[in-house]
């Protein structure tokens, strides 16, 4: 049975061994069957080291917080973005004073191939073992969460409206394809089908966006991307110039395109070539702020947290990162 360890020790030994954060449901749970074999893996190169597995949302920030607070050094998100995030929350809720690993186990895998880790868990802890610090900018977006509340959150990747959050929306709701063995990447299908379906749904919303505190101006957006990183959504390059060292935003808006069209242009989201489009704009901004006049919910990293209004902040230099190494 998985068991997570409630107290983390900071003294002796065990503040010097990395902190694996382990997310059992992630890649359609097969992480939890596949755990020990992940695990020797990881403990080929690693040697050492002391795992946490989560519960539920919002579990692994928590992990994060208190394993950074009581003084290791390397804390791991083992599962998806939506992992990641939440590890990533907990180390710069504490101060920001350790390192974030990455060992890749989900469907999506949007913020490794930006930061350029490979997807098996064996070459990953490799790279873990041997890489260097690098450290990013991060996101801070506040906003309405569905309590009314207004509350911030941190993000590493991509945060967006519109299309994104209604598809996210639509595959957690969705268990048709439940049935399927794990070998079929359910998840990667439920996307692919949910996708299509809201794609045909489209229609575009009005918002009011301002950059950088400028002038407030309308705007009809099929789908409203704020981007620390390149990818989202499966592995699209929604933002092909984006940097994560350059302390600001790539904003990216596709406006009002007909549904045959993102059809025929699908794959040039993969790519990166969409910025072509007469339809897509892009720009760069330190601070982004959205209000609406109807509900709009917002996508964090992959995850649902709330809705518009929204401020999104750049936060340059925030968060080291065990990379791999340059050649």
């Amino acid at each position: 049975m998985l068991k997570r360890h409630k107290t983390i020790l900071p003294s002796g030994d065990n503040a010097a061994l990395p902190l694996l954060i382990v997310n059992p449901k992630s890649a359609s749970g097969s992480t939890k069957d596949r755990w020990a074999e992940m695990a020797a893996d990881f403990r080929v190169h690693f040697g050492p080291f002391q795992v946490a597995f989560t519960k539920h949302a919002g579990d692994a920030t928590e992990i994060a917080k208190r394993g950074a607070e009581q003084g290791r050094k390397l804390i791991i998100a083992c599962g998806g973005d939506g992992t990641i995030n939440e590890v990533a929350n907990g180390i710069l809720e504490s101060g920001g004073c350790c390192e974030l690993g990455i060992l890749p186990s989900g469907t999506g895998g949007d913020f490794r191939r930006a930061v350029g880790i490979s997807n098996t868990e064996r070459e990953a802890a490799r790279e873990l073992r041997t890489g260097e610090t690098k450290t990013i900018d991060v996101g801070r977006v506040t906003f309405q969460n569905f309590d009314g509340e207004t509350v911030s959150r941190y993000f590493v990747n991509v945060s967006s409206f519109g299309l994104s959050a209604a598809i996210i929306e639509r595959v957690k709701k969705t268990r048709f394809l439940d049935w399927l063995p794990k070998s079929f990447l359910r998840g990667k299908t439920n996307f692919a089908v949910s996708t299509l379906q809201e794609v045909l749904d489209l229609g575009p919303t009005t918002v009011r966006v301002s950059l950088d505190d400028g002038e407030e101006k309308p705007l009809s957006t099929v789908n409203f991307c704020v981007c620390n990183a390149r990818f989202f959504g499966g592995g699209m390059m929604i933002a092909p110039n984006a940097s994560l060292t350059d302390g600001v935003f790539d904003v990216v808006n596709i406006g009002d395109i007909k549904t045959g069209k993102i059809l025929l242009n699908a794959w040039k989201l993969y790519g990166g070539t969409h910025l072509t489009l007469p339809e897509v704009k892009a720009s760069h901004a330190k601070k982004v702020v959205v209000t609406a006049s109807e509900d709009v919910n917002i996508e964090v990293d992959g995850e649902l947290p709330g809705k518009l209004p929204a401020t999104f902040e750049i936060i340059p230099k925030a968060l080291k990162m065990r990379v791999p190494k340059k050649k």
